[in-house]
């Protein structure tokens, strides 16, 4: 046994882990799989996780960048980040069986949107560029866009003031920053409208909650999730700004001990896009370092699931009466 971790306390964050969105997203491609049998084509990774990704991979799906990366008549899935009307358009050109994975409260801020940007709105989007669901979101208004990263930008935002505005948010943001950003906004520009700062993604809120209240009580933070998923790096900071060291982790592996030495109670999380399985393997290494118990901490409880997609649907029921014909 490694002893250079002193018999330290583990904290299990709750909730953490898998939100609806991601496990219908999941559900997807598998279901997929198993009604059209391999390959079954996917735009972009289905979730921001490259251990999911792996493992669906195994199964027979096929992860593209671009929709000319599929054969014509393909089936053919979007990710749950959502994607662009010209993303739609490609798609249907190439007569692509497409079924839509966009998570629902995704599909709601594309929805909000479209009806600023109806009503004469020059949209604001408050997130990250590059962001597949930044992307996606823009590339579904029509009508003037702009991105908004941070505070120092929602600042220096050059646009005439009779300008009517409107803002929306990507739904994997820290919290307390969009809430800066809506209100430097609503300062500079008091006509603008937006959603509440509620309509932030459910699971998005609940995870920060959850490690805001486990960082109160650990001196060390891991966060499971890949480096590329926008809500597991917004855990680390919301941890880091509680005056906690926090790191993020996509496995077990990338533990250095050095950062646990002298812990008393090590906190574990996990974003959004992150499987249990992964979290558990975080904790066995931990107890190998030399952790003691491990410890799930109250939290909200989350009953929210999504129906799956219609097309997934209609697909069934058509190789069930397929079958009876047989």
């Amino acid at each position: 046994m490694d002893m250079r971790v002193r018999p330290a306390d583990v904290l299990l964050a709750q909730p953490r882990g898998f939100c609806a969105g991601v496990v219908r997203a999941i559900d997807v491609v598998e279901q997929a799989l198993d009604l059209f049998g391999a390959p079954v084509h996917v735009f972009h990774e289905i979730v921001h996780n490259g251990h999911v990704v792996q493992a669906l991979r195994c199964r027979g799906a096929v992860f593209v960048d671009r929709i000319d990366q599929i054969p014509e008549g393909a089936v053919t899935i979007f990710s749950a980040h959502g994607v662009a009307h010209s993303v739609v358009a490609e798609a249907r050109a190439r007569r692509l069986r497409v079924i839509d994975a966009t998570c629902p409260l995704v599909a709601k801020v594309h929805l909000q949107a479209q009806r600023y940007a109806q009503a004469g709105r020059t949209v604001l989007m408050i997130g990250h560029p590059g962001h597949d669901e930044v992307v996606g979101t823009l590339g579904a208004i029509d009508g003037p866009a702009f991105v908004v990263p941070s505070v120092a930008a929602a600042e220096q935002l050059d646009l005439p003031g009779a300008t009517p505005l409107a803002y929306v948010t990507q739904t994997t943001l820290s919290v307390d920053d969009t809430r800066d950003i809506i209100a430097v906004l609503q300062r500079r520009f008091p006509g603008i409208e937006g959603p509440a700062l509620a309509d932030i993604c459910y699971a998005t809120q609940n995870r920060q909650t959850a490690v805001r209240f486990l960082a109160r009580q650990a001196d060390r933070v891991l966060v499971v999730g890949a480096r590329n998923s926008s809500n597991s790096c917004r855990l680390r900071e919301v941890a880091e700004q509680q005056g906690v060291p926090a790191w993020l982790v996509e496995d077990a592996d990338q533990i250095q001990p050095a950062w646990l030495i002298g812990a008393r109670c090590i906190g574990v999380t996990a974003g959004a896009s992150t499987p249990e399985s992964l979290v558990q393997g975080v904790c066995d290494r931990l107890r190998e370092l030399g952790a003691r118990g491990v410890r799930q901490l109250p939290g909200k409880p989350e009953s929210v699931s999504f129906r799956l997609p219609s097309a997934l649907d209609a697909a069934r029921a058509r190789v069930a009466v397929t079958s009876l014909l047989e």
